[in-house]
């Protein structure tokens, strides 16, 4: 079949994961080149209603668990249902998130399937591959797009012998865009039998305990980020500053991060958070890849840098060299100068 599969997954307010409406948001624009229907899978406890959320963004069918075994998320019970679904359903694309469950459960499926899967994909495209040896085309695969050697390159991998085609994709990455408030797909029930009860003795949970996320800058509009050429903690006080004025909130290289110069939560890039916002200050950040495929799709990027040659001054749209410490102040004086 030429179905897309999206996995979904479930916050603990019980919604919808914004991961896997991103997922849903191409998966369509993927089901619609090869001409198949998107579904998801949604697998908890409490879920029923949850389908209309997703109708929006193009599915035409949800198939849903709704069982007590299945909440909170044990790798084994949703392992064996998912495992059925695929094998009945048989679509041409499955897609997870980059998420730990995503990555937990994903090369489990793969393994059992014995099939391919890309992890960490930035880019998600259908296209034609020839094979380098038997120069046999395969019209209509998924190139699986995704940063290798440390960012280095960019590679594109694909799966053209073995079905399904699996790849997990990091959050962010994929415009969450609603393709008709009206859409109506249809629900199926999924029966849990009791292979659950089997998978579900491998792991006891005793207790939980649920800490409120404290930082999160992804929805931020305005982010003003440090490398590690801000020099210290103390300086990065300064952006704290400056994004306070503002009304943003401030992120961070991998580099500044290891420094100690900023809480791990604040980091963007490759191995941190994908960020869109509408104004990026970059203040001593050089622009390496790792970091700016967390950040090149923001509205307006502007850059403050000693070095007039740093790699982050090829994507900004205002480029002002010199010393953050020295200009970052003057920002903030100028703004509640004048416009505040």
């Amino acid at each position: 079949m030429n179905n897309v599969l999206v996995y979904c997954e479930i916050t603990e307010k019980n919604n919808i994961a914004d991961i896997s409406l991103e997922l849903c948001t191409k998966g369509r624009q993927l089901a619609t080149q090869l001409g198949g229907r998107l579904q998801a899978v949604v697998l908890g406890s409490g879920v029923q209603g949850l389908e209309q959320q997703l109708y929006p963004y193009g599915v035409d069918e949800v198939l849903m668990a709704d069982d007590k075994r299945l909440s909170p998320y044990r790798t084994l019970p949703h392992f064996e249902l998912l495992v059925e679904v695929i094998k009945e359903q048989q679509p041409n694309i499955v897609l997870f998130g980059a998420t730990t469950i995503g990555r937990d459960m994903s090369p489990r499926i793969s393994s059992a399937l014995r099939c391919g899967l890309t992890a960490d994909c930035t880019q998600l495209e259908i296209g034609s591959h020839t094979d380098a040896k038997t120069k046999k085309v395969y019209d209509n695969i998924l190139m699986q797009i995704r940063p290798a050697f440390g960012g280095n390159i960019v590679g594109t991998i694909v799966s053209p012998e073995t079905r399904p085609q699996m790849a997990t994709v990091r959050e962010g990455v994929m415009r969450k865009e609603i393709l008709d408030k009206g859409y109506k797909g249809t629900l199926t029930k999924i029966a849990v039998g009791d292979k659950i009860d089997r998978a579900d003795k491998a792991v006891r949970i005793i207790s939980r305990e649920i800490k409120e996320q404290t930082i999160n800058i992804k929805p931020a509009s305005i982010i003003v980020a440090g490398g590690y050429g801000m020099g210290s903690r103390e300086n990065f006080q300064l952006l704290h500053r400056l994004a306070e004025t503002l009304g943003g909130e401030v992120g961070a290289t991998r580099a500044a991060i290891d420094a100690g110069f900023c809480e791990p939560e604040r980091q963007i890039g490759q191995t941190g958070v994908t960020v869109r916002p509408k104004l990026y200050i970059a203040c001593g950040i050089s622009g390496a890849i790792q970091h700016t495929a967390g950040m090149d799709e923001s509205g307006k990027i502007i850059s403050i840098n000693t070095d007039p040659n740093a790699p982050i001054n090829a994507i900004a749209d205002i480029t002002i060299i010199g010393d953050a410490c020295t200009i970052v102040p003057k920002l903030i004086a100028s703004y509640n100068k004048n416009l505040k």
